[in-house]
């Protein structure tokens, strides 16, 4: 379905944009537009404007705003889309049927709109949301833009008008569930809700399954990475992310493993630099997020930064980050190229920032680390029939930005009385260093494996930004408690031997049977309600989420500050009466941050105090050299996806998505008043 067009004048590419391979990949965000997810090839998510400043941002102001009710059958309430402005025209996915709209980035103006009604076949889409955008493409002449459906098919339209590109793929469209070197099922549970990403004439697609704690089978679909001429859909490689026979990497799965373990997709954003010719793939977990026995040995190239030929797929290098992950480690979002100086030595890097609060710095032309990664021998774990690597790798450089593990050193401490009952609390429970393994729960002890940077992680799909002129790299994180347990799935559920869940005085989740045979079935949240507070305040000490800029030519941080303001139900407890707290950040509140210029930009991604005391949430500025809050916004919801800068005839624009509670999703356009 296509709905209005808007004019057909020629769009034209400055000659500097076509030449010099690799520009866009390293100057951030070009000529005050947003072609890409990530700003540009390199992820840096920065854009050099500077009319938005510390001394105007809190005058920012509703310049548009765009309501995605209306893209679906049904409200949205998660819209997670980077919206990409060229050419003054904004393109985004919005709504529950993942529709595609053309907006006038002056105005808000609707141009078109594209959706692909898929029925059953969407209604089997696994994580099914809005999508997290689109890709753009142009030889200077044509313009089109690029999608992927809930359905798991590769969209190309005319950007021009919304109409599908006839001679795209069978009439517009790539089913991505064929030529996949693989059976997939029209109705298998494999899609994609990242944008995919264009370099030259070649677009490049990932996948992504339903979260792997539960899984029905130790078998599923491979997430295998494809290539596709954007011209003409056609197929031009395919990357095997699980190795087959013969293939290097094969040889880590042990007992034929590889042939029918799945996942091991490409869900988060990828990353490309043109003048190397790579792209670079950040590869998920395979079957099973906290049990592999069925998977034994490393498991190439799952957890890997994977760096492959743009025009033929080959394997350049890869690093593994973890090795046998059980930790729900999945690398989330895409890996940031930088060009750094360290000791004198310019450096092509990439920086890969990650769920576990490390920060993997790689020489991005040879896969080395750029400052020392050690294995260093991890705790083994006692779950039958599992298998576990005896050293992960640990970076020495930089410092890990948030908490990992679990010790008692990390337990809330604001008041003797608060610590001893935060020591009760969590002594039927094991703790131990980053990367202790879960545990079979029992009611007896150990009920689980506690622990920071893992499910609950550091940083996850929003990732972080950097700017190319200082060689500072940001990331947010949230410092929270993940609860690592095994039971068994009830009988005919999975012919796996253990799910993700806990028994707890008689009760248990997941909906198995219990290690020690019974128990009533409890959602996992409400076991963390319940057990991870201590008289409702957070179990570990703040802060709860924090901003940390990172000198990327030491490695050493810049500054690292709380982030949001504190909840008042921490603010204003009785047990805390009459201490000095400071700030202590807001739970949760691990943003996508945004460098211009002259700000680093994030929202805070829960409902929390505003000025005036109306529910909403707040966008903040900081000054880039020191982290102090210079400016900050009062936003309606909050930030679901991640911001977004562009300038249109002399005047900057700042966009972010938002939604939650009631409010449904919307395009937020935000710019300086209008002076006389």
């Amino acid at each position: 379905m296509r709905i209005a067009r808007r004019s057909a004048a020629a769009f034209v590419i400055a000659a500097a944009t076509l030449g010099a391979p690799g520009v866009l990949a390293q100057k951030g965000a070009p000529d005050g537009e947003w072609r890409t997810h990530g700003g540009d090839l390199a992820s840096t998510r920065y854009a050099p404007l500077s009319q938005i400043d510390k001394d105007n941002f809190s005058t920012l102001e509703p310049a548009w705003r765009f309501k995605t009710d209306s893209l679906g059958p049904r409200p949205e309430y998660n819209l997670q889309s980077t919206p990409l402005v060229v050419n003054g025209v904004m393109y985004s996915t919005g709504g529950t049927r993942r529709a595609v709209v053309a907006l006038d980035a002056r105005t808000g103006e609707l141009l078109w709109m594209h959706r692909k009604d898929e029925g059953e076949r969407a209604g089997h889409a696994p994580r099914l949301l809005s999508g997290r955008g689109v890709a753009y493409w142009t030889d200077g002449r044509s313009e089109r833009i690029l999608y992927v459906t809930p359905g798991y098919q590769l969209i190309g339209l005319d950007a021009k008008t919304g109409r599908e590109v006839q001679d795209f793929g069978d009439g517009g469209v790539v089913d991505l569930k064929k030529d996949f070197d693989q059976d997939v099922d029209p109705l298998g549970p494999v899609g994609l809700h990242s944008a995919p990403i264009v370099t030259g004439n070649t677009v490049i697609v990932g996948a992504a399954f339903e979260t792997g704690a539960n899984p029905a089978s130790k078998r599923n679909i491979k997430g295998y990475v494809r290539a596709y001429d954007v011209r003409t859909g056609k197929r031009k490689w395919i990357f095997h992310t699980i190795p087959r026979p013969g293939d290097f990497g094969y040889d880590t799965w042990g007992n034929g493993s590889a042939a029918y373990t799945g996942n091991t997709g490409v869900w988060a954003q990828m990353s490309v630099d043109e003048e190397l010719g790579l792209v670079y793939l950040p590869v998920e977990l395979p079957t099973h997020d906290y049990y592999g026995g069925d998977r034994p040995g490393n498991n190439l190239f799952a957890e890997s930064i994977v760096a492959v030929e743009i025009e033929t797929g080959k394997r350049r290098w890869h690093y593994q980050l973890v090795h046998h992950g059980m930790w729900d480690m999945d690398i989330p979002c895409a890996p940031i190229l930088m060009d750094i100086t360290v000791d004198g030595k310019r450096i092509k890097a990439l920086g890969q920032a990650t769920k576990q609060a490390f920060l993997y710095v790689l020489d991005r032309e040879t896969g080395e680390p750029v400052w020392p990664i050690e294995e260093r021998p991890v705790p083994k774990g006692d779950t039958p029939g599992e298998w576990y690597s005896p050293t992960q790798p640990h970076p020495t450089k930089p410092k890990a930005y948030d908490g990992q593990g679990l010790t008692i050193d990390d337990l809330i401490d604001f008041t003797p009385e608060l610590r001893a009952e935060a020591v009760t609390l969590v002594a039927p429970y094991r703790l131990g260093p980053l990367f202790t393994p879960p545990v079979v729960s029992r009611k007896e002890g150990p009920v689980a494996t506690l622990t920071m940077g893992a499910q609950a992680a550091a940083t996850n799909w929003w990732g972080a930004s950097y700017d190319p002129e200082t060689h500072t790299f940001y990331v947010a994180s949230q410092t929270s408690v993940a609860t690592l347990g095994l039971v068994p799935p009830a009988p005919g559920v999975s012919d796996m031997p253990f799910h993700q869940g806990t028994v707890l005085s008689g009760a248990r989740t997941s909906g198995g049977s219990g290690a020690d045979g019974g128990g009533q079935a409890v959602t996992m949240a409400d076991v963390l309600s319940a057990n991870m507070q201590v008289r409702g305040l957070p179990i570990v000490k703040p802060p709860y989420s924090r901003i940390t800029a990172i000198n990327m030519d030491t490695g050493e941080f810049r500054w690292q500050v709380p982030f949001g303001a504190t909840p008042p139900n921490i603010a204003n407890h009785p047990a805390l009466k009459g201490l000095n707290l400071g700030p202590l950040g807001r739970p949760g509140n691990n943003s996508a941050t945004l460098v211009t210029k002259t700000l680093l930009i994030a929202g805070e991604k829960n409902f929390g105090p505003t000025p005036s005391g109306a529910r909403g949430a707040m966008l903040r500025a900081f000054d880039k050299m020191t982290g102090a809050e210079v400016g900050a916004v009062t936003l309606p919801a909050p930030v679901t996806g991640m911001p977004m800068t562009y300038m249109l005839d002399g005047k900057q624009y700042l966009v972010v998505t938002i939604a939650g509670g009631s409010y449904t999703g919307e395009i937020l356009v935000l710019a300086l008043p209008e002076t006389n």
